[in-house]
C-alpha cells in the first residue's frame, strides 16, 4: 500500500446529489480530500430533466421505498461507479443526498474490500436491510454521517436509522448533526477534515 508520511494514499470518492454534476461536486471533494490522495468525482449516468444528473429519476418522497424500476436504475448507477473506479489501493466513498445512497450501495460491491471510510451527507439507505447483512460480513471501517436537522428532503430519522445499521455493525461512527437543512454545513468542516485525517492515518 502506498504511504505519504506514514499515512495511507488513495481515492476520495464522492458522488453528488440529484440535479448535481461532477464539476459542481470537485470544489467540495477537492476541499475535504486527504493530503495525497486523488479526487474522483462522476456524472450521475441519468440526466435530469430539470439539468444536471441523477443517479435515479422517480416523483416520490425520499421517505418512501425505492420501487423496483428505481432499484433498477441505483444498479446501473452503481455499476457504473464501479466501473470507474481505480482497479487497486483504499478507497474513501462518500456522496450528497443521492450520491450518499449510491455511496453506501458500494458496499454491496466487490470494492467493498477496498473501502476504509464513508462520508454520508444528507442521505439515507436505499436498502437497509441488505446493507446491515453486509455490513456484518465485513471488517468494521468508519462512518461518518451529517444531516440537518431542518431537512424537509431526507428527513433526520432516516439518517439515525442508517446510523444504527453502521452502530450494530461495530463501525466507528461520527454523526455530525446541524440546525440547517438539505444541506453541507461547512461550519462542520473542521470535524469532517479530522475525521478524513484519522481515517487515513
Amino acid at each position: 500500500m502506498d504511504t505519504v508520511g506514514g499515512s495511507m494514499v488513495g481515492h476520495f470518492v464522492m458522488l453528488h446529489g440529484m440535479t448535481g454534476s461532477a464539476d459542481k461536486m470537485r470544489p467540495l471533494a477537492e476541499k475535504f480530500c486527504p493530503s495525497g490522495w486523488e479526487v474522483l468525482v462522476l456524472d450521475a449516468p441519468f440526466p435530469h430533466p430539470r439539468g444536471g444528473f441523477a443517479w435515479w429519476i422517480r416523483d416520490a418522497p425520499a421517505t418512501e421505498y425505492l420501487d423496483n424500476e428505481t432499484l433498477s436504475q441505483l444498479q446501473i448507477s452503481v455499476d457504473f461507479v464501479v466501473g470507474n473506479l481505480p482497479t487497486d489501493g483504499p478507497i474513501i466513498v462518500g456522496g450528497f443526498s443521492q450520491g450518499g445512497a449510491v455511496a453506501q450501495e458500494l458496499l454491496l460491491t466487490e470494492a467493498a474490500e477496498r473501502i476504509v471510510g464513508v462520508v454520508v451527507l444528507a442521505s439515507t439507505a436505499a436498502r437497509p436491510l441488505i446493507l446491515l447483512e453486509k455490513l456484518c460480513e465485513l471488517p468494521s471501517q468508519r462512518l461518518f454521517s451529517m444531516h440537518g436537522e431542518r431537512d424537509a428532503i431526507v428527513p433526520m430519522k432516516q439518517a439515525d436509522e442508517y446510523t444504527r445499521l453502521y452502530e450494530e455493525a461495530g463501525w466507528d461512527v461520527t454523526k455530525v448533526r446541524h440546525q440547517k437543512g438539505h444541506m453541507v454545513d461547512l461550519g462542520s468542516e473542521d470535524t469532517l477534515h479530522d475525521w478524513l485525517r484519522k481515517t487515513v492515518q
